[in-house]
Parts: structure tokens; C-alpha cells; sequence
């Protein structure tokens, strides 16, 4: 059983596991999963769920909604590395067996959030509260966008454009629609409950405590925001915000894939068409019509994984609902 206690202000909070706790307020209108850790180097958002914990608990902060908040791996954290085995962020696609300690706590961790989603008070029905999930990242290389969310891919007719005002009121610089399935969490989440679901990219990877997190403030100040129920006026912010949508999805088949441009190319760096990308047993990836930015290049992941993500610069037309679907296409990819 959950330890569990209550607040002088109404809200419970209940420890339901290492780094797993629920936070929930007399009457909310959303549940919002908020998780860190997935990777163990990546330890600003461990501190940042760790401040926003502290707040509430502390009572300088009063949610209004239903918040799951997870510190996911905490070997990992505690070794800072990446991950023990395996890559605890190409876990999430049901129950795995338990060949390694990422893949009992991927399972761990869906049973969590899925007793989370499927609770729901007396007077309301299922699925009648808004679900959304920001799965909080850092990333290991530098970035043309300091801030930016992958969006991804769903069955789900959802609706983003509330993630995208999200995204804008918590100055963060860029959004990238997937397009295809993966086994992330954000995907899981976004594909087995419909959720809001993003992966967020918050600057790069620093040892625990050694952030500057006066860099992550507008997006803390948009959490309480979303927590409190506030209007989300993505006008407030005035810096440019940028979208991209993925046009092509590099897999590593052999470990003979190599990458043809330096392994500490930033993210979003923009290749002309015709430029070579990658190779791999005389195969060879060139960017096609327009140019192609990189995103996410590794060369060293395992065989059959994402080794690069290739994407081009989207305008969507906000007047209508925009889906990152994987039967419907959110639009015509804007030229370069």
C-alpha cells in the first residue's frame, strides 16, 4: 500500500514507490504525468521534479490538478550513466520480460501510470479528465534549439495545438511532429491513453546538481501554470518558435552504419540536398529535395534502433486541429 498523507490545504500526497508519487487535489479537471530520469546522466529534470515536488509538499505551491510526479531510474542516477543494460526509453510498448532491471522497471513504471490514468472520482466517468505526459530530457549534444518537444506519433485523434500553446508560454524554442510509432514513453502514453503526450529536450546533460536552473525557470513557471488550471497565453512569450516535422527515420541494420558528418554535430544541423548523411555496407543516405536538418544522430546505438532523426521545417495552419497521426498527415511540409 501507498504511504500516504494530506496537506492542511486539501491536496494528498501519495508515495506509491521509489520516485513515484501522486499528488492530488480535492477536485481536478486533468492528469498530468510528469517524469524524469528515464536516463540516469540526464539530471536537470530530476531537479526540477524534485523542486516541484518540494514546492508542493512545502505548501509555497496549491496544485488544482491530478499530477503523477517520477524520478524513473534511480541506479542509473546514482551511477550517472545513461543506463544499467539497456535503454530504458525503447521500453515502452507493453509488458517486456525481464531479461534486465530497465525492463521490470519499464514494466513498473506502466503499471503506475496506468493505475494513474484509469482512476477517476465517483461523479465522473472514464476518461472525462484531459490526460497529458511531459517525459522531461536533456540532451548529449549541442542543439541549434536549447528547448524543444518531439511530439509523438498516435492512432489517437489528438489534438495538439494545447501542446503547442504550452510550449510557447514556457519559452521553449522548437516542436518536432514524429511520425511514425516508437516505444518511448511519451509514445506509450499518448498511444494507449490519448494523452498530450512530449518528449522534452531541456539543454544538456551536467552532473546532478551542477545545473543552472535559472535556464529552466519559464518552463517551471508554465508546469504550475498547466497545474493551477491557468490560462496558457502562448503570447506571453516573445521568442520565435519553431516547427519541424519529421520527413525520414534513419535505423541502424548493421554495425557497419556509420555517420558521415562528426558525432558532435548539433541538433538540427541543416544538410544541403545532395549532402551525404550516412552509410552503411556500401548503402549510402544523402539528403533529399530542400535539405534535411539531423536530429538525434548516433551512430553507437544498438542494431535495429533509431540511429537519426531527418526532419524539415512545418507551418501548420493553427486555425484547425493539428494531429501527429500515423493515418493522418498533419500537412505539407513547408519549404526550406
Amino acid at each position: 500500500m501507498p504511504q500516504a498523507f494530506t496537506l492542511e490545504n486539501g491536496v494528498e500526497v501519495k508515495h506509491h514507490d521509489v520516485g513515484v508519487v501522486e499528488i492530488s487535489p480535492p477536485t481536478a479537471t486533468k492528469d498530468i504525468v510528469i517524469s524524469s530520469g528515464i536516463h540516469g546522466d540526464e539530471t536537470a529534470p530530476i531537479e526540477l521534479v524534485d523542486d516541484l515536488v518540494k514546492d508542493i509538499v512545502e505548501e509555497r505551491f496549491v496544485p488544482t490538478e491530478r499530477t503523477l510526479f517520477i524520478i524513473a531510474h534511480p541506479k542509473a542516477i546514482h551511477a550517472y550513466t545513461r543506463f544499467i543494460e539497456e535503454n530504458l526509453n525503447r521500453l515502452f510498448a507493453g509488458e517486456n520480460d525481464h531479461r534486465n532491471e530497465e525492463c521490470v522497471l519499464a514494466n513498473r513504471l506502466q503499471c503506475h501510470v496506468k493505475e494513474f490514468f484509469s482512476l477517476s472520482v465517483e461523479s465522473e466517468t472514464e476518461h472525462s479528465r484531459e490526460r497529458w505526459h511531459f517525459d522531461l530530457h536533456s540532451a548529449i549534444r549541442d542543439s541549434k534549439h536549447y528547448m524543444f518537444a518531439v511530439i509523438p506519433a498516435s492512432s489517437h485523434a489528438t489534438d495538439i495545438r494545447p501542446m503547442s500553446s504550452f510550449l510557447q508560454f514556457s519559452a521553449m524554442d522548437a516542436m518536432l511532429l514524429s511520425r511514425t510509432p516508437s516505444s518511448t514513453f511519451s509514445w506509450w502514453t499518448g498511444e494507449t491513453f490519448g494523452a498530450l503526450a512530449a518528449t522534452f529536450e531541456m539543454g544538456r546533460v551536467a552532473p546532478l546538481y551542477k545545473n543552472d536552473m535559472t535556464e529552466f525557470e519559464p518552463l517551471k513557471a508554465g508546469i504550475k501554470a498547466l497545474l493551477s488550471n491557468q490560462t496558457l497565453d502562448e503570447s506571453a512569450s516573445n521568442q520565435t518558435f519553431d516547427i519541424y516535422k519529421v520527413s525520414r527515420t534513419i535505423t541502424k541494420t548493421d554495425d557497419a552504419f556509420t555517420l558521415a558528418f562528426s558525432n558532435e554535430a548539433a541538433n538540427f544541423t541543416f544538410f544541403k540536398e545532395g549532402e551525404a548523411l550516412a552509410e552503411e555496407n556500401g548503402k549510402e543516405y544523402v539528403s533529399e529535395a530542400g535539405g534535411e536538418a539531423v536530429v538525434f544522430p548516433n551512430a553507437k546505438v544498438a542494431v535495429g534502433q533509431r540511429a537519426c532523426l531527418l526532419v524539415k521545417p512545418f507551418t501548420p495552419d493553427l486555425s484547425q486541429p493539428l494531429y501527429v497521426n500515423v493515418e493522418r498527415d498533419p500537412g505539407p511540409i513547408a519549404a526550406s
